[in-house]
Protein backbone atom coordinates (compact mmCIF):
# COMPACT_ATOMS: atom_id res chain seq x y z
CA UNK A 1 0.00 0.00 0.00
CA UNK A 2 1.33 3.43 -0.93
CA UNK A 3 2.57 5.67 1.84
CA UNK A 4 3.27 9.37 1.41
CA UNK A 5 5.32 11.28 3.96
CA UNK A 6 5.64 15.05 3.66
CA UNK A 7 8.17 17.14 5.56
CA UNK A 8 9.85 20.53 5.58
CA UNK A 9 7.08 22.69 6.95
CA UNK A 10 7.48 25.18 9.75
CA UNK A 11 6.89 28.70 10.94
CA UNK A 12 8.17 31.49 8.71
CA UNK A 13 7.62 35.22 8.40
CA UNK A 14 5.80 36.68 5.43
CA UNK A 15 8.18 36.98 2.50
CA UNK A 16 10.19 33.98 3.61
CA UNK A 17 10.80 30.63 1.95
CA UNK A 18 10.36 26.95 2.69
CA UNK A 19 11.12 23.78 0.76
CA UNK A 20 8.78 20.86 1.22
CA UNK A 21 9.65 17.27 0.41
CA UNK A 22 7.43 14.24 0.05
CA UNK A 23 8.67 10.68 -0.21
CA UNK A 24 6.42 7.99 -1.67
CA UNK A 25 6.78 4.42 -0.49
CA UNK A 26 5.25 1.33 -2.04
CA UNK A 27 3.99 2.98 -5.20
CA UNK A 28 4.97 3.25 -8.84
CA UNK A 29 5.95 6.85 -8.23
CA UNK A 30 7.62 7.41 -11.58
CA UNK A 31 4.44 6.55 -13.48
CA UNK A 32 2.22 9.05 -11.67
CA UNK A 33 1.50 12.71 -12.02
CA UNK A 34 2.20 14.05 -8.54
CA UNK A 35 0.70 17.05 -6.85
CA UNK A 36 0.94 19.21 -3.77
CA UNK A 37 -2.33 19.97 -2.03
CA UNK A 38 -3.09 22.12 0.97
CA UNK A 39 -5.86 22.48 3.49
CA UNK A 40 -6.32 25.58 5.59
CA UNK A 41 -8.45 25.54 8.75
CA UNK A 42 -12.14 25.51 7.89
CA UNK A 43 -11.48 25.18 4.17
CA UNK A 44 -11.52 22.37 1.65
CA UNK A 45 -8.35 20.74 0.49
CA UNK A 46 -7.11 22.30 -2.75
CA UNK A 47 -4.58 21.43 -5.41
CA UNK A 48 -1.68 23.85 -5.42
CA UNK A 49 0.61 22.45 -8.13
CA UNK A 50 1.25 19.26 -10.03
CA UNK A 51 3.99 17.74 -12.14
CA UNK A 52 3.67 15.02 -14.75
CA UNK A 53 5.97 12.03 -14.93
CA UNK A 54 7.80 13.82 -17.79
CA UNK A 55 8.24 17.00 -15.76
CA UNK A 56 5.51 19.25 -17.10
CA UNK A 57 4.18 21.52 -14.37
CA UNK A 58 1.00 23.39 -13.58
CA UNK A 59 0.17 25.84 -10.79
CA UNK A 60 -2.83 27.39 -9.17
CA UNK A 61 -3.02 31.07 -10.05
CA UNK A 62 -2.45 32.18 -6.47
CA UNK A 63 1.01 30.52 -6.30
CA UNK A 64 2.28 31.15 -9.83
CA UNK A 65 5.64 32.84 -9.79
CA UNK A 66 6.17 32.02 -6.10
CA UNK A 67 6.09 28.20 -5.87
CA UNK A 68 8.04 25.66 -7.89
CA UNK A 69 7.27 21.96 -7.99
CA UNK A 70 9.90 19.41 -8.98
CA UNK A 71 10.51 15.70 -8.67
CA UNK A 72 13.29 13.15 -8.44
CA UNK A 73 11.99 9.83 -9.72
CA UNK A 74 15.11 8.00 -8.60
CA UNK A 75 14.34 9.04 -5.02
CA UNK A 76 10.54 8.70 -5.26
CA UNK A 77 10.40 12.28 -4.04
CA UNK A 78 8.47 15.38 -5.03
CA UNK A 79 9.43 18.86 -3.84
CA UNK A 80 7.73 22.22 -3.44
CA UNK A 81 9.91 25.30 -3.23
CA UNK A 82 7.83 28.10 -1.75
CA UNK A 83 9.10 31.67 -1.95
CA UNK A 84 7.53 35.01 -1.06
CA UNK A 85 5.23 33.28 1.37
CA UNK A 86 2.07 35.03 2.50
CA UNK A 87 -0.08 34.52 5.62
CA UNK A 88 -2.80 33.08 3.38
CA UNK A 89 -0.43 30.24 2.46
CA UNK A 90 -0.82 28.92 6.00
CA UNK A 91 -2.14 25.36 5.76
CA UNK A 92 -1.27 21.71 6.09
CA UNK A 93 0.44 20.63 2.88
CA UNK A 94 0.12 17.12 1.46
CA UNK A 95 1.41 15.38 -1.60
CA UNK A 96 -0.57 12.84 -3.57
CA UNK A 97 -0.94 11.54 -7.08
CA UNK A 98 -3.54 12.77 -9.54
CA UNK A 99 -6.24 11.66 -9.23
CA UNK A 100 -5.56 11.41 -5.54
CA UNK A 101 -5.47 8.19 -3.59
CA UNK A 102 -5.14 7.58 0.13
CA UNK A 103 -3.79 10.58 2.02
CA UNK A 104 -0.58 10.39 3.93
CA UNK A 105 1.10 12.56 6.50
CA UNK A 106 1.02 16.27 5.77
CA UNK A 107 3.31 19.03 6.96
CA UNK A 108 2.19 22.25 8.63
CA UNK A 109 3.20 25.56 7.08
CA UNK A 110 2.52 28.67 9.12
CA UNK A 111 3.28 32.12 7.75
CA UNK A 112 3.21 35.01 10.20
CA UNK A 113 2.51 38.58 9.14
Amino acid sequence: QAQLVASGGGLVQAGGSLRLSCVAFGTTFGLNTMGWYRQAPGKQRELVAFISRSGSTNYADYVKGRFTISRDNAKNTVYLQMNSLKPEDTAVYYCNKLPFGNWGQGTQVTVSS
